[in-house]
């Protein structure tokens, strides 16, 4: 850390940083005094088409086009908290709606992160993210694309890149069950299935991330190669050894599981919750002694978009040191989203993204959740 900090930003890009750089004549100066200027912050798992309710209702309640709308003012909410680029980990039944979303932003017509896109997640019939609890007779569509076999799932990886996704998102585990301590999940597809699945996505150089809380499915993933495994609630010894010998990256997603368990319908639902959470926390910490890498993702969207910082202060609380969870959500989420050496530092030649938060992070990583600057692009969004 650098006191003073400054950097010089020419249109898009950062020109000069450091404790002192060249001031133009001419140059708009923009003075934060004793804040805290950092990268700007990277949110590696989120859900713009979806918002706090009954996630299964909305997603059947609500249209397309009214989820489209939600979506942008989601975007626009996270922007201004400081999440200047973010991975959509599928739209939950709106297709392919978040390509429009993401074109939207880039060319300038709403105010929001940059984007990286799934469209909709794959899953297996009557899997995780299936219509599972409602009447059958109602045919009720599930809020993934279905993909039974390695097949199916190469058909449904060319539609959504047809459609304009950057990556494929796949379910590979759910429902989660832990009992007297132990964690059990089952998982979706095979080994060879993922295999054939990240072989059609590297085809035109994309990648794939998965859903998947425990063992196997979590080794299933592993082995094949995916960017991220996400959630990560359970790895076993030989699918740690195998994410730091590909540099595959855990999304651990803490501040779902903490909203899910503070908001349960019921007390059975809310002690289920709590569980699954001292499980989780307990495995992140034994996670970080083997060295495996982090990325920062909260699962925003069924909680409010713009306060999913609290991601950090949990990593925190959990074991990271505040240095590691500020780099899990700058320099390690810009390489889960393909956009390492563009994002994710202040340096000379990046893209002009930065936030400024008040006091000291390293000290007090709270103060990510009270980001009062915002720049994208050279652009100022909040000051």
């Amino acid at each position: 850390m650098l006191s003073p900090g400054e950097i010089l930003v020419r249109g898009d890009r950062i020109a000069e940083a450091g404790s002192t750089v060249s001031h133009p004549g001419g140059a708009q100066i923009i003075d934060l005094g004793d804040r805290t200027l950092l990268p700007g912050l990277i949110d590696a798992h989120v859900h713009l088409f979806l918002h706090p309710g009954a996630e299964d209702l909305q997603t059947v309640q609500e249209s397309v086009p009214q989820r489209t709308l939600i979506a942008v003012l989601a975007a626009r909410d996270d922007l201004m908290a400081g999440f200047t680029a973010e991975r959509d980990m599928g739209t939950e039944g709106a297709g392919s709606a978040d390509t429009a979303v993401r074109n939207a932003i880039d060319q300038g017509l709403f105010p929001g992160p940059r984007l990286r896109i799934s469209g909709n997640a794959i899953d297996i019939l009557g899997g995780h993210e299936d219509a599972n609890h409602f009447n059958p007779e109602q045919h009720v569509l599930s809020n993934a694309t279905y993909a039974n076999n390695a097949a199916e799932l190469a058909t449904a990886i060319r539609q959504q890149y047809k459609e304009g996704a950057d990556f494929t998102k796949i379910y590979e585990t759910g429902a989660d069950r832990i009992q007297n301590g132990s964690f059990t999940t089952p998982y979706q597809y095979t080994q060879a299935e993922l295999e054939a699945a990240v072989r059609e996505a590297a085809r035109v150089g994309k990648k794939v991330a998965v859903h998947a809380t425990g063992e196997p499915g979590t080794l299933y993933a592993a082995r094949a190669g995916v960017v991220s495994i996400d959630h990560a609630d359970q790895l076993s010894e030989e699918t740690m050894r195998i994410m730091k010998e590909k540099r595959i990256f855990a999304v651990p997603t803490f501040t779902i599981q903490e909203f899910f368990q503070d908001h349960a319908p019921t007390k059975e639902q809310a002690d289920l919750e709590r569980q699954l959470l001292v499980y989780h926390a307990t495995q992140f910490k034994k996670q970080l002694a083997e060295g495996v890498a982090m990325a920062m993702g909260s699962d925003v969207g069924p909680f409010p978009h713009g306060t999913q910082a609290r991601e950090f202060v949990l990593m925190v609380q959990f074991g990271m040191t505040p240095l590691a969870a500020i780099q899990a959500g700058t320099l390690n989420g810009a390489k889960v989203l393909g956009w390492e050496g563009r994002i994710g530092a202040l340096k000379p030649g990046m893209l002009a993204d930065a936030v400024a938060v008040p006091g000291d992070p390293l000290r007090d990583i709270s103060v990510l959740t009270k980001v009062s600057f915002v720049m994208k692009g050279g652009v100022v969004y909040r000051k």
